[in-house]
């Protein structure tokens, strides 16, 4: 077969041949640039779609920002679970909420820190005192059912 030498492993004395010897190596080798190639080309594909991901991933973000702001939240207040934000937050989730509003045409809406306050009876006195007398008179309708 050829000339050999003994390889020994611990305990185990294995006798392998040059060209087995350089079998081996030249088959690790290739496992090795195999494993490279495969790893370049899982890289590459993975990134492939990363553009179209990220596109689609800030759409979803602005959609989904934009379905809390009309309803008077943002991530942020949902993430931190503030009830009541502080004022400058308010106002300027008030101020985007009517920009977008605008931009989406609904007309008809209500700013969130005024829907939140705890109405008092003095409150709603005032309330019903600023309404004209047609609804003046559903809600005495409504009340004295």
């Amino acid at each position: 077969m050829g000339k050999g030498f003994d390889l020994n492993l611990g305990k185990f004395s294995l006798p392998v041949t040059y060209l087995e010897a350089g079998a081996v190596i030249f088959l690790l080798f290739l496992l090795i640039l195999t494993m490279a190639q495969v790893r370049r080309h899982y890289v590459s594909w993975s990134l492939k779609g990363g553009v179209f991901g990220i596109f689609f991933g800030f759409l979803l973000a602005l959609i989904l920002e934009g379905f809390l702001l009309i309803g008077g939240k943002t991530v942020l207040t949902e993430a931190l679970g503030w009830e009541n934000a502080p004022k400058p937050i308010q106002v300027a989730l008030d101020s985007g909420r009517s920009k977008l509003i605008q931009v989406l045409g609904i007309e008809d809406q209500i700013p969130t820190s005024v829907a939140k306050e705890n109405v008092t009876v003095q409150g709603a006195i005032q309330t019903l005192q600023s309404l004209n007398p047609a609804d003046v008179k559903k809600v005495k309708s409504l009340l004295c059912q």
